[in-house]
């Protein structure tokens, strides 16, 4: 039996627990001893590091790509791409979608893992054309099925995605549970199914340990089938996160399996982490919450991620009080939108919505933009009919939502030349553009403190020479 590790410390273990605060500088110094370490691949970029590096952090996320990428020139680096969206909330145009990928290989990105939140592969298409375009010998398209429980969301239909995922051309299939629900059952049912379908192409599974269920889920999916797992180095595994790297090579181990780890190097990557966990306990910036089990999140879905930036959020806003009554508005809400899958950006836009609901004490008083052009089409098809009745109070009476879908033919590069105008001297490279397209106000703010840092430290040496 042979199974392979993910590890995700360095992008979603961290963006579970801490809302991706994660700076650079904290781990700079252990990335050569993570090369050594035997991981199918590091997840450490996509997801949302790129507006956190910008939004929070001040550092360029394209250096820091780079800056990994250099440190751990034997490990495949791996990035999640949310298809048609990039990172960001809104879809772009193709030839955006295009330079995008074209430059996060281009950095050091080796494994692109696309999904789309409304699995609308549609949505994934152009990601994965540019993937193949760009790809060196070490890359790989990963298609990406967001899981959920609904009634309409069954064994059967993911069947059918993964043939279709196989068709289009992906080299790798992942499940990704982010909220952590998937059954030990589940999984045997799931895996045995799938892997009947598409035959020796490599199947992963990514879930949380949200609601405990995990490290059943895993060894029941490793028992099925199943050739890659994401995990965590101990100390930012549970909670929110996913199963810890170390126990499940110690048990697999046990079983004779072929992981390909180096047990010294994941300890001494969990022996470096270990005080800079406890920092951020210390300092807050790790909730409590995020840290234990919850078996509710069975009913309300929530991701990692999701919770944590809604726990941030409240906690912005001195509602904490307003948390459970929160969650318990997420299941009424996504039902209202045809069951999507919780995942960035409609994780977000749900979580949001429901908080909202709660906060103005009427279920739609106020409707967030995001929700709007949801119902318009512009985010794809929803997985289920959505409420009938908010679809009227959007759209007017009678209204029905256009295929918002950004085609081939927009391919104008108008966006390009517009970012080009508006940042001036600022934009000194195509990842200053590509930053300001995705997250306009802050990657300005951000390349106006680079600039000015600069001209300061000229100013600097010149006073010194």
């Amino acid at each position: 039996m042979k199974v392979r590790f993910t590890e995700t410390v360095l992008r979603d273990a961290n963006q579970s627990l801490m809302a991706t605060r994660l700076p650079y500088a904290d781990y700079a110094d252990i990335l050569p001893e993570m090369d050594k370490a035997g991981y199918y691949s590091v997840e450490c970029w996509g997801g949302a590091t790129f507006d956190s590096c910008l939004r929070y952090l001040g550092e360029d996320p394209w250096e820091r790509l780079r800056n990994i990428r250099k440190n751990m020139p034997n490990t495949r680096l791996q990035m999640l791409l949310r298809g048609q969206n990039l990172l960001g909330y809104k879809h772009y145009h193709d030839d955006v979608v295009e330079k995008f990928v074209e430059l996060s290989i281009k950095n050091g990105i080796d494994i692109i893992r696309i999904f789309d939140a409304l699995n609308d592969f549609r949505n994934i298409q152009t990601a994965l054309e540019a993937t193949k375009k760009y790809a060196t010998k070490r890359t790989i398209a990963s298609g990406c099925i967001s899981y959920t429980q609904s009634p309409v969301h069954t064994v059967k239909k993911y069947v059918e995605m993964c043939k279709e995922l196989k068709k289009m051309g992906f080299d790798t299939i992942c499940f990704k549970d982010m909220a952590g629900t998937m059954s030990p059952n589940e999984a045997e049912n799931l895996v045995k199914g799938v892997k009947d379908a598409i035959g020796d192409m490599p199947l992963i599974l990514h879930t949380h340990c949200t609601t405990g269920m995990a490290y059943m889920t895993l060894t029941k999916a490793i028992e099925s089938g199943v050739d890659v797992i994401d995990t965590a180095t101990s100390c930012f595994s549970n909670g929110t996160s996913q199963p810890a790297t170390e126990t499940l090579f110690y048990a697999l181990q046990q079983y004779g399996a072929d992981t390909g780890l180096n047990e010294e190097v994941i300890n001494k990557v969990n022996d470096y982490f270990k005080p800079i966990k406890q920092k951020y306990i210390d300092n807050g910036t790790i909730n409590a919450k995020s840290l234990g089990t919850d078996s509710q999140a069975l009913v309300y879905k929530v991701p990692g991620g999701m919770l944590s930036n809604m726990i941030a959020n409240l906690k912005d806003m001195n509602a904490m009080d307003k948390f459970d009554e929160a969650l318990l508005e997420i299941p009424a809400v996504r039902k209202d939108l045809g069951y999507p899958p919780l995942v960035t950006p409609l994780s977000q836009m749900v979580g949001n919505q429901a908080v909202v609901n709660v906060l103005m004490g009427e279920r739609y008083k106020q409707i967030s933009n995001e929700i709007k052009n949801y119902f318009k089409g512009e985010y794809g098809i929803a997985p289920a009919p959505v409420s009938q009745e908010l679809q009227d109070k959007i759209l007017g009476e009678g209204g029905k939502p256009t295929d918002c879908r950004i085609e081939d033919s927009k391919r104008t590069g108008a966006e390009f030349e517009k970012a080009k105008a508006e940042l001036g001297d600022l934009c000194e490279s195509e990842e200053d553009m590509m930053s300001y397209i995705c997250f306009p106000d802050q990657a300005k703010k951000f390349l106006t403190e680079r600039k000015a840092k600069e001209e300061n430290k000229a100013k600097y040496t010149i006073e010194l020479a």
